[in-house]
């Protein structure tokens, strides 16, 4: 017998925001997108640990390649720091290291812990988790800790822009402050929990957090995963890209030309070298460019969506 003939997948393109709740990974959020979206060109931009929640941003079939542009952009997150104990994970899926006594977390002062995110507010060097993503000699850290060996990674730059203190709640003999942060690509949420607590001699990790913002997208806009309609919350190409990048409408020669790789004349005085969304007549993302010496290059191209005839969303069979 012939097996059964599988529907043929949607080429429809966009971005798509994901509230992705709490137990599910990256992975999880992708995989499941791709049933819905029935082709298995997806991908995202920015992980979020398992415990986290919210704004996970998923591009779709050619919008992949605007992925690598939102990854560097800056955050925004709300989060739980507890001080009073440090973990191995620097967040509560950790075993406890160190617990401070409760009359030492309850002697801190406002002032105290003020000054300590002062401190690590700004252009700061901070040491990542050992447990992160990043690899060491070709394998995770994560990966090397679960192994038993001690990773400690080297410190790095980061900009912490806003570290604001929203409230503080006495509980258990620890001191839970909810926190809001703005910061660049690159910084660990756990490792600020992780340095408050040691610089105020007490301990800290991250019981709870959850990304609000991406650069110019909101969770606000985000759909919950358990709700996803991928056709309804699909960010067009053109969209997405006028959203992240200055925008250059073209005329439909100027379209016809980018496409064929040629370079055109860029507007009367620009400045700003790039990327730059280029947009056809009719609305369509034709590609990425960047102005030199008077002209626009074209930098990444946009293929045409050509949704399949037929085309239907895979069950989805989680």
């Amino acid at each position: 017998m012939n097996a059964p003939r599988r529907p043929p997948g949607s080429t429809a393109s966009g971005l798509v925001l994901i509230d992705k709740p709490q137990g599910w990974t990256s992975h999880d959020a992708v995989a499941r997108t791709r049933r819905l979206a029935n082709t298995r060109k997806v991908g995202h931009a920015g992980t979020l640990d398992p415990m986290a929640t919210g704004l996970l941003i998923l591009g779709i079939n050619s919008s992949t390649r605007l992925l690598t542009y939102v990854v560097g952009l800056d955050k925004e997150y709300l989060a739980t720091i507890r001080l009073g104990a440090a973990t191995t994970t620097d967040d509560a899926e950790g075993e406890e290291l160190t617990r401070a006594p409760a009359v030492a977390v309850g002697a801190m002062a406002e002032a105290a812990i003020t000054d300590g995110i002062q401190v690590l507010t700004g252009d700061i060097s901070q040491r990542p988790s050992a447990v992160s993503a990043i690899k060491v000699d070709g394998k995770r850290a994560y990966a090397r800790v679960r192994a038993g060996e001690d990773v400690e990674l080297p410190a790095r730059p980061v900009t912490v822009s806003e570290f604001e203190l929203l409230s503080s709640n006495p509980v258990d003999g620890f001191l839970d402050l909810e926190v809001r942060v703005v910061c660049s690509s690159g910084t660990y949420i756990r490792a600020l929990a992780r340095d408050l607590g040691a610089g105020l001699d007490v301990g800290g990790h991250l019981t709870s957090l959850r990304r609000t913002r991406i650069g110019p997208f909101g969770i606000a806009a985000a759909d919950p995963l358990d709700q996803l309609d991928v056709a309804r919350a699909l960010i067009g190409p053109a969209d997405a890209a006028s959203r992240l990048f200055g925008r250059l409408d073209l005329s439909e020669q100027q379209a016809i030309d980018l496409g064929h790789g040629k370079r055109i004349d860029a507007p009367v005085g620009a400045t700003h070298a790039g990327p730059i969304a280029a947009i056809d007549p009719t609305g369509r993302l034709v590609g990425l460019v960047e102005y030199r010496a008077g002209q626009a290059k074209s930098i990444v191209n946009f293929p045409p969506d050509e949704p399949a005839a037929g085309s239907a969303a895979a069950e989805d069979a989680s």
